[in-house]
């Protein structure tokens, strides 16, 4: 699954969901949680280190799918990719409110829709060959994350 990820990509993705499993863990252990609303302050744990870093890493992406749309090839499908990109902020910014249950489901249907943005890009052609691995790999650690503040 990961062979052929070049390995800045692949160790930077990782280390862009460490937020997301300290959330998760900070959820699931008590003591963890703890020591880091002492050590690092109550909004770096918990739902609330997951929802705003959510947010962001939407918005992120949203800059990310713009970037491969300056490689669509005609009228159409630039205009297409462009609009499409967009919306990944847009849903962070519209549907993280109304509680942490509700903004954590919307952060997981974003991301999973983010995740099929990713597949029409790649399909497309716009990105490169091993990107579906790293998303594919990065969006399962990231709903499973977010999973533990939602379900559990």
């Amino acid at each position: 699954m990961l062979r052929g990820i070049p390995t800045a990509p692949l160790v930077l993705g990782l280390a862009g969901v460490i937020p997301f499993v300290w959330g998760a863990l900070t959820l699931l252990i008590p003591s963890l949680q703890s020591w880091g609303s002492s050590a690092l302050g109550p909004r770096f744990v918990g739902p609330y280190v997951q929802l705003f870093y959510g947010s962001v890493i939407l918005s992120f992406m949203s800059g990310v799918l713009w970037g491969y749309a300056t490689r669509a090839s005609g009228r159409l499908q630039s205009a297409a990719c462009y609009a499409l990109s967009v919306i990944p902020a847009l849903w962070a910014f519209f549907m993280t409110g109304g509680g942490p249950v509700s903004a954590g489901m919307n952060l997981i249907w974003g991301f999973l829709g983010l995740l099929l943005l990713d597949m029409m890009f790649s399909l497309w052609r716009l990105t490169p060959g091993w990107w579906m691995r790293l998303r594919v790999l990065l969006t399962a650690i990231v709903v499973l994350s977010l999973s533990v503040g939602v379900f559990l």
